[in-house]
């Protein structure tokens, strides 16, 4: 799709709007006891092994591609919500972005939530999963919003070939992907996790 000048990209106030929001469910996340950094002591920009207990405790890792692929989703059902079915009756597009900050910084909430990394330790190969660091999560947050971004620039079909391309990336080296990640959280099988163990 061919964006219009006034296209989902935020205008300062819907900025501002999404870093309070950010912040505070970085705030929330030091309320409910979650590391600052790696418990390895030391902040690294990238981590590439999966099964080691510096994974999802960095800036970035495999899992990275997914949060960008969140930012591309996130502007995908804004642009359909706003533009193509106008359920907001002219509300302006450009808080659409904080929208999708609140919905990571949930998701945030959530993943590291008791419930949840019970559920990936019981259901997926990540049985030592103990939840991410503060850092990571916050960059997790910074990297939806890079796909959020880098949707808002491209076109369409650009959007969703890099979308795929790392779906079939991550797949390809690490046996996961963001597809593969929701399904053994609401559906697990059991063939699937014996094949990400081989990794």
């Amino acid at each position: 799709m061919n964006k219009p000048a006034d296209s989902l990209l935020p205008h300062r106030p819907a900025l501002i709007l999404a870093l309070l929001i950010a912040a505070y469910g970085i705030f929330i996340l030091f309320a409910m006891g979650r590391p600052p950094i790696c418990e390895c002591g030391v902040v690294r920009l990238w981590t590439g092994a999966v099964n080691s207990p510096e994974n999802s405790q960095q800036l970035a890792d495999w899992y990275t591609f997914s949060h960008i692929i969140h930012g591309m989703i996130f502007y995908a059902g804004a642009h359909l919500l706003w533009r193509r079915w106008n359920l907001f009756g002219g509300a302006p597009t450009r808080w659409a972005f904080p929208i999708a900050v609140a919905l990571e910084a949930s998701w945030e909430l959530l993943e590291n939530s008791p419930m949840i990394i019970e559920r990936y330790r019981s259901v997926t190969v990540n049985f030592g999963y103990a939840g991410d660091s503060i850092i990571n999560s916050a960059a997790d947050i910074v990297w939806m919003s890079l796909g959020f971004l880098i949707a808002a620039r491209l076109n369409w079909k650009a959007t969703l070939a890099l979308a795929i391309g790392f779906e079939l990336m991550t797949l390809a080296v690490i046996h996961d992907n963001l597809t593969l990640n929701v399904l053994m959280l609401v559906y697990p099988l059991d063939a699937v996790r014996a094949w990400q163990g081989t990794v």
